[in-house]
């Protein structure tokens, strides 16, 4: 415990933010077809709940203690939308529960108080509610677990390459990239969950009504928004290996309304290429300028300093007095021990010498 304790002024401390990144890559191999088994029709790495709301994807078999949980993978419409009229819908209010839910916390309430839609160029004030080109009421929702994204994805890093269209169960043959090439200059802030961007094919520029946005990636969230209408022709889980082909379905439409939302994901999954993105790590930092002065600190607090009253180090009695710094405390104002520095060797300190240690703490 030290019996000497020096203050910290303003200029004794500084304030530092680092922002590091990681490459997030994920294949179309992990999300659909590595783990799949024929004979049951399942995956491994896939796990599904009883309540049928939503689906977990791990990077290997979810039983594996090995297995890290990647996203979770769910779709659904707003009671506006025209499949919500659909008399063979399976699981109808689930789907519109989960759109109320994922709507009412990345895209919040009108003055109204009622839940607004997701809109495609994120523009609330310009799209009359009547443009059906200016909402996404049919979606699928990825929500990446914060393993991936930590705290927040870069912006104008994310990109997502869906197969759009098939003629039969296999994925099909047009690939196309959706991401956030715009988020560079500009990105939305006028959501309760943080920012956001648009999502858009290639790097085309918005039309007036917003209809060339395929979706919404929300960067602090982790969440990406997939317009179902992107998807064209047979909508189904792979079917080359024969499995699975009483499952087909004619259009995403059909698909969202025929069957449970488990088996909108699958389907989903099987059109997934590649998804690539760099997450965020905010790195805050403290920087204390620890300074010893000429006349400071050159006696130790260590007992075994004097003997006999007598300083070990000094010969003579007009030698300079000497201590070895080797560790730096940092107390509270009431001096309650918070943190130890060490150097990595002792540090001589005497009168006709002065150190200026640099203590950072990272949080």
């Amino acid at each position: 415990m030290a019996s000497t304790y020096k203050t910290f002024v303003n200029n004794d401390v500084a304030t530092t933010k680092t922002l590091l990144h990681e490459a997030i890559p994920l294949t179309g191999t992990i999300v659909s077809g590595t783990y799949y088994i024929v004979e049951s029709e399942t995956q491994t790495n896939i796990k599904r709940y009883s309540h049928g709301m939503f689906e977990s994807v791990y990077d290997y078999p979810y039983l594996s203690s090995s297995a890290n949980h990647i996203f979770d993978l769910t779709c659904g419409f707003s009671a506006q939308s025209h499949l919500s009229k659909s008399a063979a819908d399976k699981g109808q209010a689930k789907k519109i529960s989960i759109y109320n839910q994922m709507a009412q916390v990345l895209v919040g309430y009108d003055a109204t108080g009622s839940i607004r839609r997701f809109d495609r160029d994120g523009d609330f004030t310009t799209n009359a509610e009547g443009n059906s080109g200016a909402k996404i009421d049919e979606a699928f929702f990825i929500n990446y677990a914060r393993l991936l994204t930590k705290d927040e994805v870069k912006k104008n890093s994310f990109r997502l390459k869906l197969y759009t269209h098939s003629a039969g169960g296999a994925r099909g043959s047009a690939l196309a990239t959706f991401g956030d090439y715009l988020a560079g200059a500009s990105y939305k802030t006028n959501s309760p969950a943080g920012e956001y961007a648009i999502l858009y094919t290639g790097s085309g520029t918005p039309n007036a009504d917003g209809s060339s946005g395929k979706g919404l990636i929300y960067y602090q969230a982790g969440v990406a928004v997939m317009t179902a209408s992107i998807f064209t022709g047979v909508f189904a889980p792979n079917t080359s290996t024969g499995a699975g082909t009483g499952r087909k379905f004619s259009s995403v439409d059909a698909c969202l309304t025929g069957s449970l939302i488990t088996g909108s994901c699958e389907a989903f999954r099987n059109r997934w290429d590649d998804c690539d993105f760099n997450n965020t790590t905010e790195l805050n930092s403290t920087v204390y300028f620890c300074r010893a002065n000429h006349n400071e600190f050159n006696y130790s607090a260590n007992p075994t300093y004097v003997s006999s009253s007598k300083i070990r180090v000094k010969n003579q009695s007009i030698d300079e007095p000497v201590s070895y710094i080797t560790g730096i405390g940092l107390y509270s104002p009431d001096n309650e021990l918070l943190a130890v520095a060490k150097v990595s060797e002792p540090l001589k300190k005497a009168p006709s010498t002065e150190l200026t240690l640099r203590v950072r703490l990272d949080y």
